[in-house]
């Protein structure tokens, strides 16, 4: 027999979801309303898995989590909620849940989650998954813009990068843009130390993924 812990402060929830998860004869489910309660209850070890709600009064789930984890790393404990909990899905993982269900998932989905969180698998919504996908992506990109517009190349740099680009050395450089070759190794240690690289082969990669020549310009 599967043993469940089920909180939530909500009795009508809590006897429509052990009535739900009951539908599985290998589960039984014990409910508590209340946190303090919870804590004890969980602390004693004798439940296979935990279903917490996220906002429950005194102690949240977040907080249950985290204080039964400090007891036992290895307690299985999956939050069940009805809110948006995308904000705070970086501090569930990291307080050691095994996933997150949505209050409402199927019977189907419920059971799936809490039989794969028993196997050690963690579960979480693909609607969840995709938006976290999605802050990621738009972090990366924040992140690229700010490297741009803290690396300030001027014109100068630009042309002998350019130059550089296209295999040419510090004196071919120099004749062409009409200034001496110890002016082009001033500026190319300039670039260096504004692109963070050590070579002209770095140097050439590292503009061009930020825009600084073009790929015509690019060996």
């Amino acid at each position: 027999m599967i043993r469940i812990l089920l909180v939530d402060d909500h009795p009508s929830v809590c006897e429509g979801t052990k009535t739900m998860i009951e539908q599985d004869p290998e589960m039984d489910v014990t409910v508590s309303y209340s946190s303090p309660e919870a804590l004890e209850m969980a602390a004693s070890g004798e439940y296979d898995l935990m279903l917490f709600d996220l906002n429950i009064p005194v102690l949240s789930g977040l907080e249950l989590t985290k204080r039964l984890i400090g007891i036992n790393p290895e307690f299985r404990i999956l939050i069940y909620t009805g809110y948006e909990i995308s904000s705070n899905f970086n501090i569930l993982v990291e307080a050691g849940v095994s996933g997150i269900v949505s209050k409402t998932a199927s019977r189907e989905q419920l059971l799936t989650a809490i039989r794969c969180a028993l196997r050690g698998e963690s579960v979480i919504p693909v609607s969840l998954l995709r938006q976290l996908r999605r802050s990621d992506m738009r972090v990366s990109a924040s992140r690229d813009e700010q490297q741009m517009e803290d690396i300030s190349i001027n014109e100068r740099e630009q042309e002998i990068l350019q130059e550089v680009a296209e295999g040419r050395s510090n004196k071919d450089i120099a004749s062409k843009l009409l200034m001496s070759q110890r002016t082009v190794e001033y500026n190319l240690t300039r670039v260096f130390e504004k692109l963070g690289v050590h070579s002209r082969s770095e140097a050439t990669v590292k503009a061009k993924q930020l825009g600084l020549i073009g790929d015509r310009n690019f060996l």
